[in-house]
């Protein structure tokens, strides 16, 4: 069983950044590839970014790319996501994720832990 805590969240302007991190305990880390989604009220959860367990491929949302960055510490158990340039439509509960079985990184079904989720507000 893999547990994940996320941290890092909280409020800030429009333009400004913020990091989330992801603690992972309970498995072998670097079997696992890592994402991160985003859910806000009302919507669907929706894909911003994932990373391989090696920390070698990536992937972003179209909504993200060019402002957020992933990656991953695996000495440290750790998945890190770079918030840049953050808008108010950002605004969302934010969740990192482990996969360990096949399937496409964006599809929030084909992980199989999830942390509890941070709370990221942009205001305008």
């Amino acid at each position: 069983q893999v547990q994940l805590v996320e941290s890092g969240g909280g409020l800030v302007q429009a333009g400004g950044s913020l990091r989330l991190s992801c603690a992972a305990s309970g498995g072998t880390f670097s079997r696992y590839a890592m994402g991160w989604f985003r859910q806000a009220p009302g919507k669907e959860r929706e894909f911003v970014a994932s990373i391989s367990g090696s920390g070698v491929f990536r992937y972003y949302g179209d909504s993200v790319k060019g402002r957020f960055t992933i990656s991953r510490d695996n000495a440290k158990n750790t998945v890190y996501l770079q918030m840049n340039s953050l808008k108010p439509e950002d605004t969302a509960v934010y969740y990192c994720a482990a996969k360990v079985s096949s399937g496409g990184v964006s599809v929030p079904s084909n992980y199989d832990y999830w942390g509890q989720g941070t709370q990221v507000t942009v205001s305008s």
